[in-house]
């Protein structure tokens, strides 16, 4: 499984790696946690409201900072 987490590195889609980082570990999964930053990819997405989380390429999430709980849930894909 691949997450992909969208933003320009502001403070909130850096806590939102943290958090989707800390639910793959909790959960003992396999799935890598990457981030995104470059604002023509995120164009490309069509996201328009960031952080934006995708697990294997398709958006999951838009525009907040996920719970751990949540993180978990989008984690399981």
């Amino acid at each position: 499984m691949k997450i992909e987490i969208f933003g320009s590195g502001c403070p909130r889609c850096k806590q939102t790696e943290k958090i989707m980082k800390m639910a793959v570990e909790e959960m003992g999964s396999d799935a890598t946690v990457e981030k995104v930053t470059d604002m023509m990819i995120i164009m490309e997405k069509g996201i328009v409201s960031t952080p934006a989380v995708a697990v294997d390429r398709k958006i999951v999430l838009s525009g907040k900072i996920p719970s751990l709980d949540e993180a978990k849930r989008l984690s399981k894909g």
